[in-house]
Order: C-alpha cells, then structure tokens, then sequence
C-alpha cells in the first residue's frame, strides 16, 4: 500500500552543489526502483542547525516528499543513515494528516451551509415582549418548585 512520506535530510555543508545534486539523484533512483514515486524535491538551502551536529553548526536542507510503501522508506532511510555526507534525516507519514485535515475541511463546509441561511438579515426586529408576569404568579411559580 503507497502511503504519503516526507522525508528531510540535513547535507553537510563541505558538499559542492554537483556532488549534492547526485546524492539526491541517488535518493529518487532508490525510491522509483523501489515501486515509489517522488512527488517533489525542495531544496532549502543552507541553514544554521539549532546544535551542532558531527561538528558543523549549518547544512544544506532537502526535503523530499515520496509516495512508496513501507519496504522502500525503510531502503531509504537505510541509505540515509550510511551516506557519509548526509549529517542528519527524518521521515514523516504526512497521509494520515492530509486526510484528517480533508476532514475537518468538509465538516467546516458543511457547518458554514447550515449556518448561511441562519445568518441571513431579519426582516423586522422581533416583537416586544410580553408584560413580565404579576409578583403574585411568580410567588406561585416559586411554591410549585419548592
């Protein structure tokens, strides 16, 4: 079963810009002869890490979003971890998100047309009240509860 994948990945940033074109040529190949498909590639540039990592206070960020199963993220994620140039990754399912925000969509729709008519002007204001009832049937009012 295809499921929906981000996977980001951290690039040292020693790396040319042609060897890390490559690295993520490498990427795509491993994911689309895996039976996935590679849905984009965003590359973020260079970033300051939050903490230094392997002794390198910035990289150059990369995120992938794939449709595969789980055997190719697995591969993927394999190949990640022993590729010397890539410093840090993470993959994130993002199909379940996609649907429950698909979700709360439709059900804000729906909300929004039952609520159209609703909020439509009034004709006329509403007439006044009628008189506040006598202390007398309150007093009874209030003995019938007690």
């Amino acid at each position: 079963m295809l499921r929906l994948y981000e996977v980001m990945f951290i690039v040292r940033p020693d790396v040319a810009d042609e060897d890390a074109d490559k690295l993520i040529a490498g990427f795509t190949a491993a994911v689309t002869n895996g039976g996935g498909v590679v849905k984009s590639v965003e590359k973020m540039g260079r970033r300051k890490l939050a903490y230094q990592v392997r002794k390198f206070n910035d990289g150059n960020y990369v995120l992938l979003t794939i449709e595969a199963n789980g055997a190719v993220v697995l591969e993927l994620e394999r190949r990640l971890r022993v590729t010397e140039q890539v410093i840090k990754f993470i993959t994130v399912r993002i199909d379940e998100e996609e649907k429950r925000l698909a979700k709360l969509k439709a059900h804000r729709g729906v909300r929004r047309s039952a609520a159209a008519p609703a909020s439509a002007p009034a004709a006329a204001p509403a007439a006044v009240p009628a008189a506040v009832p006598a202390a007398a049937e309150t007093d009874e009012a209030v003995q019938a509860i007690v």
